[in-house]
């Protein structure tokens, strides 16, 4: 078994997913992108003490084409996985001021 800190990189914090979290207890999180499911649920109980997971969703989203106006060449972003994770117990203090 990988260390979770290894299958849960970063999670993501944006205007969208600090309502879900403050409404719904749902998180998101950038992960590795050969994570399976039963992976990430157990990487976020083992780094978050006192969660309780309930589901998970996963996305991969693909990386952009960025082209430069200087001369013309184009390069690529890296693709992401992303996990959306439900919790049942608990919650999570990622947005501490």
């Amino acid at each position: 078994m990988r260390d979770p800190h290894d299958v849960v990189i970063r999670p993501i914090i944006s205007e969208k997913t600090y309502n879900q979290a403050e409404m719904l207890n749902v998180y998101t999180f950038i992960v590795h992108p050969s994570a399976s499911k039963p992976e990430i649920s157990d990487a976020v109980e083992a780094i978050f003490d006192g969660v309780k997971v309930a589901k998970v969703n996963t996305l991969n989203r693909k990386g952009k084409v960025i082209r430069n106006r200087r001369n013309n060449r184009t390069s690529k972003r890296s693709d992401t996985k992303r996990a959306i994770v439900t919790l049942s117990e608990g919650s999570i203090e990622l947005y501490t001021s």
